[in-house]
């Protein structure tokens, strides 16, 4: 091999190697791009989105962020990054939860109340349903816990009921599936274990139904003390068309 070919082929490594560098750099600046647009977004952010701004295919931002997902992960980082809710977010690791709840208890917003999480899973598991179906179930009226839920974000007017009168109809909303830390409502863990066998529901209802007591002395002597009296104009009990 003469001097000037290895020459050559020198200077194409060179390139090579200085190309390679390149594009894991510009990769690395689009990673670290990526941190910075969900670190300050407030919403989960869509992979579609950061492939728009970032000007790369979907597939590879989604590659991307498994990446940085798996190297949080590797190094037991307080924080990850889940896709939640048709997007990507950073959230605190989930062993960490009793450290966050004691920094968060003084700010703590007031709880929701048994019937608001009652509502709640009935719209989460029987929506698009409308207020007059929620009723039914709960057996109350749910206008008040309706709107609170509606106020703090976890449902929204998803439509309208095509029948008559055209009732609102409610669902879930992206907030609900971020705070429960879900992709989809689909994600929802199956209710039906918890439902009871038609058996166990007609035994519960025979429980509950109330059979009032009959004296039947009381009641025949009531029935023989009528009968001497007659009807009520005063007549004796004797026979009326003797």
């Amino acid at each position: 091999m003469d001097d000037d070919t290895r020459d050559t082929q020198d200077r194409d490594t060179q390139d090579r190697d200085t190309q390679d560098r390149d594009t894991q750099d510009r990769a690395a600046e689009q990673r670290r791009a990526i941190e910075a647009i969900v670190l300050v977004a407030h919403d989960p952010v869509p992979t579609e989105l950061l492939a728009q701004l970032l000007e790369q295919p979907t597939a590879l931002v989604e590659r991307w962020c498994d990446e940085l997902a798996e190297r949080y992960r590797a190094e037991r980082s307080g924080f990850e990054l889940v896709r939640v809710a048709g997007g990507v977010r950073y959230q605190t690791a989930g062993d960490l939860t009793p450290y966050v709840e004691r920094f968060l208890l003084h700010d703590q917003r007031a709880r929701l109340s048994g019937a608001a999480l009652e509502t709640l899973a009935i719209v989460a598991y029987k929506q698009p349903i409308s207020r007059s179906q929620v009723a039914s179930i709960r057996g109350v009226d749910p206008d008040g816990v309706l709107r609170t839920l509606q106020a703090r974000g976890y449902i929204d007017e998803v439509g309208r009921d095509p029948g008559p009168g055209q009732a609102v109809l409610f669902g879930t909303t992206d907030s609900f599936l971020e705070k429960l830390g879900l992709a989809s409502i689909d994600d929802l863990p199956p209710i039906a274990e918890y439902i009871p066998g038609p058996d166990v529901v007609e035994v519960l209802e025979q429980g509950l139904r109330v059979t009032p007591e009959i004296d039947v002395s009381t009641a025949r002597s009531e029935t023989r003390s009528d009968a001497r009296r007659g009807p009520a104009d005063g007549t004796g009990g004797g026979d009326v068309l003797s």
